[in-house]
């Protein structure tokens, strides 16, 4: 899909300007979004225990492509992760993650992640041996109904 840059400009003015009516909502400016997997689940680099996660964008404004996962509270970076934005067909009121199920007592990868209300999500970034293995397994689409909780297994259920 090419952009033109006259619409990217628009599109900054815009956000620009609907910013200060976003401030009373501060988790849509930055897409922070607490997820609980029931199992570990594996990100660029490390595997992340079961546990309740905060996913957030470092900042709407500068930079759409980097995400940093916390723990529930804040207090613990487990780390930046760059991404690459992806689209999905229409946007949902819900939170979506896409993960890559490994099996072999491997955990489930995560791959992409969806705000609600949006079409354009992150895309982890995995280094190419590893991103040539994921693409072999099989995918899973998950939404999260109040899409502030997720749970995965290496069984592949998931809610």
């Amino acid at each position: 899909m090419k952009i033109n840059k006259g619409y990217i400009a628009v599109g900054l003015i815009i956000a620009f300007t609907l910013f200060f009516e976003l401030a009373a909502h501060a988790d849509e400016g930055d897409q922070a979004t607490k997820i609980t997997f029931s199992g570990p689940i594996q990100v660029p680099g490390q595997v992340l225990p079961a546990g309740t996660y905060l996913l957030k964008l470092v900042s709407r404004d500068s930079d759409l492509n980097t995400v940093q996962i916390f723990n529930s509270d804040r207090t613990v970076l487990y780390g930046t992760f760059q991404t690459i934005p992806t689209e999905r067909r229409e946007p949902t009121g819900d939170t979506m993650l896409d993960l890559a199920k490994q099996g072999g007592g491997q955990p489930d990868a995560l791959l992409k992640w969806f705000y609600p209300g949006d079409d354009t999500g992150h895309e982890f970034v995995y280094p190419k041996e590893k991103e040539k293995e994921l693409a072999q397994d099989q995918h899973e689409t998950i939404v999260a109904n109040d899409h502030t909780m997720h749970s995965s297994d290496n069984s592949g259920a998931g809610n």
